[in-house]
């Protein structure tokens, strides 16, 4: 069957200027900027407002980030906890009082099937009916699947295997030994939270991001905001693919805030082993590299925290904060551990801390390179009227985070409204219709 003919059979699609596909904070925070230039649109969520942060987290989560640093475009945290950590709950309710406040023109249950397109612009097909559009916006978020290694899919059947996405508390694991695998934000809470549950716990570490939770008297994220390092660009950095792959830091949202890195977890029992390199005849083959990224790790730390106390000088802070302090090296096992018989019963499960990766199965658009990764520049995609919202380091480093998507939205709505203006004032053909 034709494609014309599946969408004469399926009724008219209904027409507006801007399609936003996601109702998260960045699907929100464009809704705020394209309705303040009174440019119509419709944001299509195929859940509810916040739907991933309310049923893809696990239960005890909280933001890495502090309740001061959540603002929206016209919205700032007002509770009475500023230096506290939201919970996905309370994250759920502060996003869905800003759609409110909004007014925003959500299509809440509605799931995008594909995005193709169309004469004057794309065809958006949903489960509930199709869309014209002249522009679209990727607001679905970075974080849809689990990134997991090929070895995964090869671990003996008595051996459960759970996703970040799908874990939500321990009491969903099997008794007995837990191998945690990727040492970023995610993996030392797990690894941290399992540990707490009684169960036994080797965390496999790769390349990660170290920070402490406070420095001299400060958040952290105080100390990056105000020096200016959450707000560099992407066009300032001179391998921004490489600045996108890096890991999230360690860092940990608590109702008692304190340091989560790799010395903390050693403290309480957590066993260290190297990069998990692959699997064969059921036993799992660890990298000897664990001492060389830990070291590299408080090297790059050492430089950030030279470089925040070289602008707190410069700036006259030195006596308004603490004096300059360096957390101890990463004590890692004289002889890390290099493989473990799967055999052994030692290990009942392997829960997967890998990170995540946008899913673009819907997109019916030539922007993929050869990864699946969106062709993109700063958030304008490789084709007219398409534009992503939230994605890691995607205008500024901050951009994944609630707070970095408010200059993103509004510069890409900038942009956007100025296409929308040239498209306006181009030529028509002779028939008088539109050129796409």
């Amino acid at each position: 069957m034709s494609d014309g003919l599946r969408h004469r059979q399926r009724g008219p699609a209904r027409a507006v200027t801007v399609v936003v596909i996601g109702a998260g904070q960045a699907g929100l925070a464009m809704s705020h900027y394209l309705g303040r230039r009174g440019i119509d649109h419709v944001l299509l969520e195929r859940g509810e407002v916040a739907h991933s942060w309310r049923h893809e987290r696990w239960d005890s989560l909280r933001l890495l980030t502090p309740n001061w640093q959540c603002r929206l475009p016209g919205l700032r945290y007002a509770g009475p906890d500023a230096d506290g950590f939201m919970t996905m709950p309370e994250v759920v309710a502060f996003l869905r009082a800003y759609a409110r406040r909004l007014s925003a023109p959500v299509q809440t249950g509605t799931t995008v099937l594909s995005v193709r397109p169309a004469d004057d612009g794309y065809r958006v097909i949903t489960d509930r009916g199709d869309w014209r559009c002249r522009a679209a916006v990727i607001a679905s978020g970075a974080f849809n699947l689990p990134q997991l290694p090929a070895l995964a899919a090869e671990l003996p059947p008595a051996i459960a295997s759970v996703t970040a996405r799908d874990y939500r508390n321990p009491g969903q694991l099997e008794d007995g030994g837990v191998l945690v695998v990727g040492a970023s934000a995610t993996g030392l809470q797990l690894a941290d939270e399992i540990h707490h549950s009684g169960r036994p716990v080797t965390l496999a570490v790769g390349e990660h991001v170290r920070l402490p939770r406070h420095y001299r008297g400060r958040d952290i994220q105080w100390w990056m905001e105000a020096a200016g390092i959450l707000d560099q660009r992407f066009d300032e950095v001179d391998d921004i693919d490489r600045a996108r792959r890096v890991p999230s830091p360690q860092l940990a949202g608590s109702a008692a805030p304190s340091t989560l890195d790799l010395n903390a977890l050693t403290d309480r029992g957590v066993r260290l082993v190297g990069r998990l390199a692959g699997l064969r005849d059921g036993r799992l083959q660890f990298s000897g590299s664990l001492p060389a990224r830990c070291a590299a790790a408080d090297l790059k730390l050492g430089r950030l925290l030279d470089a925040i106390d070289g602008w707190a000088r410069d700036s006259g802070l030195d006596h308004e904060v603490g004096p300059p302090e360096r957390l101890p090296p990463t004590r890692v096992p004289d002889s890390p551990r290099l493989g473990l018989d799967l055999a052994s019963g030692e290990i009942r499960t392997v829960v997967w801390a890998t990170g995540f990766r946008p899913d673009y199965s819907w997109l019916q658009v030539p922007v993929l390179d050869r990864k699946g990764q969106l062709r993109h520049h700063g958030g304008v995609v490789d084709a007219p009227g398409l534009y992503v919202l939230g994605l890691p380091f995607m205008r500024r480093r901050k951009s994944s985070f609630i707070h970095g998507v408010d200059d993103d939205a509004r510069e890409l709505g900038a942009h956007l409204a100025v296409y929308l203006d040239k498209r306006n004032r181009a030529p028509t053909s002779l028939s008088g219709s539109r050129r796409a």
